[in-house]
């Protein structure tokens, strides 16, 4: 009880409890679309491209954030559109932007004057520096999401599943390409307080594998895979205060761990049938 209690009583529990309920939703919509459409390569390459946006952010004296998001979301769109048009293999141009991405955030933090920031809460997460400009941000983005989805789930996986196929049925994939890079790109900037760059890539990922292996619905995927990723980050949450450890480390243990057990059921219950 005294979890609830202290979550109503300090505002930086509530803005964590919140972002845990808000990065959820946005990483199980988005993540069922990565891991359908075979994109967890290209997310885990946004992820720690952003880290470029981040170190000029520093050195130019802007906010953390803003500069992953505009590093985040261009690195997307580049990825997309070398690989669309056939001028680069897709796997080579995201390996590319990884290491080019890092590399940029390495080098403008040492030019940064003055001691280097403290860099651990973008790279491993720490919930409790979330602010209500992100909770307003993911807030957005989630409404974004819900509506985007709730009118366009079909398309949105046809593109998933076969893009020739939605080609063929009049779909603009291209467009629907290019809206979904942009949204894996806010959704892993506006979620890297909650994880961190390092562990984001698994709360994008874990929960719809949790739930694809239960279901093979799109349609049914996407909302349990929002359910399964609130309830891994609240969980995270809740060890985190009993055990004074990283929210984020704790989150992807829980979801791990759940993923195994959901693999392994199937094979208990097999072996005692008489």
């Amino acid at each position: 009880m005294d979890f609830f209690q202290e979550i109503i009583q300090y505002k930086f529990l509530t803005n964590a409890f919140i972002a845990c309920l808000l990065s959820g939703i946005a990483c199980g919509i988005v993540g069922t679309y990565v891991v359908c459409r075979r994109l967890v390569f290209l997310s885990g390459g946004i992820t720690h491209s952003s880290f470029g946006g981040i170190g000029i952010a520093y050195y130019m004296g802007w906010n953390p954030i803003l500069g992953a998001t505009i590093f985040a979301v261009l690195s997307a769109l580049g990825i997309e559109t070398f690989s669309e048009r056939g001028r680069m293999r897709e796997d080579s141009a995201i390996g590319i932007v990884w290491s080019v991405g890092m590399a940029i955030g390495i080098i403008f933090i040492y030019m940064t004057p003055g001691y280097a920031p403290n860099l651990m809460s973008f790279l491993f997460g720490n919930i409790l520096t979330v602010t209500p400009g992100d909770i307003t941000a993911l807030a957005i983005l989630d409404t974004i999401l819900l509506l985007l989805f709730a009118l366009a789930s079909r398309p949105i996986m046809y593109v998933a599943f076969d893009r020739e196929f939605a080609r063929s049925q009049g779909i603009p994939t291209r467009t629907l390409s290019y809206l979904m890079a942009i949204l894996i790109a806010l959704t892993i900037v506006f979620s890297i307080r909650t994880v961190g760059i390092v562990l984001l890539i698994s709360l994008l990922t874990i929960p719809a594998v949790i739930v694809n292996t239960l279901s093979k619905s799109y349609r049914t995927i996407t909302w349990w895979a929002a359910l399964v990723a609130m309830l891994g980050n609240l969980t995270g949450l809740y060890f985190s205060y009993k055990l004074n450890i990283p929210a984020g480390a704790a989150t992807i243990f829980v979801l791990t761990l759940t993923l195994i057990i959901v693999k392994l059921l199937p094979l208990c219950c097999k072996s005692l049938k008489p």
